[in-house]
């Protein structure tokens, strides 16, 4: 297992927004390298049980340095995590469930994963590099179109059409295969830099985001969400990008609302509450400045919280 360092983000801020209960039950959805678990588990009685799902193998590996038995630790995607508890029997029983969205500082950190434009390496990107297709497979294959929407959707990327061209154009004689290649491509094709942005950073997200597929991974989590907690359960997510934070944001509004019926029916307030299934609790938390400077990569987290109604 490789050694690369991961600063928890936002720690005590999560763990405390889930009201750890001695003997609740608790769902980490995105393991990492265990920094939020590891809280969790120190303020758990010995009745209470932590659940962490992760899909990236490293950090599975990680996971089984921790011995104990009131931790269970499951390899896949944490928008399969209605299917991966059913067998525990705890599905609707969840106290609280945290999500800590985006990639890892491992994962940027260690050039063999294909995240990083600062270090050269292969053009991999997938969270679980098991399964699925590389960044490299995709931007060999795609065509102009999709890879311009895909930098323009998921990355915000302005240039998103002249650095699919020039992909599409340079690709016939020479194949991506490393993070060097692309950043240098998109170095080379903007024609002017923000300060203190590398020019790499919309597009290297963008793509992460398709082969990953973390947008709809996301979304899923949060419908599982409505399936696990139990009334009065918290849930608590913390997200590093607009994209992300925008799904988290919208579903809690629509959740807190309820189901809105067309105009002119006669329907009672009453009646909407009954569909009503998250509560909002208080305001987004950022981190502070001391955290920000001990760790710059946080500061663009956002904690967002939500109690289960009904």
């Amino acid at each position: 297992m490789n050694s690369y360092k991961h600063v928890t983000v936002l720690l005590k801020e999560a763990v405390d927004s889930l009201d750890i209960k001695s003997d609740g039950i608790y769902l980490d959805c995105t393991f990492g390298r265990g920094g939020h678990s590891r809280e969790i588990l120190g303020r758990l009685g010995p009745e209470g049980h932590l659940y962490a799902i992760d899909r990236d193998p490293e950090a599975i590996k990680s996971a089984a340095e921790i011995n104990d038995s009131r931790f269970t630790i499951l390899h896949g995607c944490f928008a399969d995590a209605v299917e991966l508890l059913e067998p525990f029997g705890v599905v609707g029983s969840v106290d609280g469930i945290l999500m800590d969205l985006g990639v890892s500082s491992p994962q940027i950190d260690d050039p063999s994963r294909g995240f990083s434009f600062m270090n050269d390496g292969p053009l991999d990107m997938r969270m679980d590099p098991t399964v699925g297709f590389s960044a490299a497979d995709w931007l060999n294959s795609a065509d102009a179109d999709a890879i311009s929407r895909v930098l323009h959707d998921f990355g915000e990327e302005r240039f998103a059409r002249k650095i699919a061209a020039a992909i599409v154009h340079d690709r016939i004689d020479t194949p991506f295969t490393t993070t060097g290649q692309l950043s240098g491509l998109i170095s080379r094709v903007i024609p002017f830099k923000e300060k203190g942005k590398n020019p790499a950073t919309r597009s290297f997200q963008a793509i992460r985001i398709l082969v990953n597929s973390e947008l709809e991974q996301v979304e899923q989590a949060l419908e599982n969400a409505k399936h696990l907690l139990k009334k009065d359960g918290i849930l608590a997510v913390i997200s590093f990008h607009s994209l992300e934070d925008r799904l988290v944001k919208n579903f809690m509004r629509r959740s807190e609302r309820g189901i809105q019926p067309p105009r002119g029916l006669p329907v009672s307030e009453e009646e909407i509450l009954k569909t009503r299934t998250f509560q909002t609790i208080g305001k987004p938390v950022y981190p502070s400045e001391e955290e920000i400077q001990v760790n710059p990569r946080s500061r663009s987290a956002v904690l967002r919280i939500a109690r289960r109604w009904g």
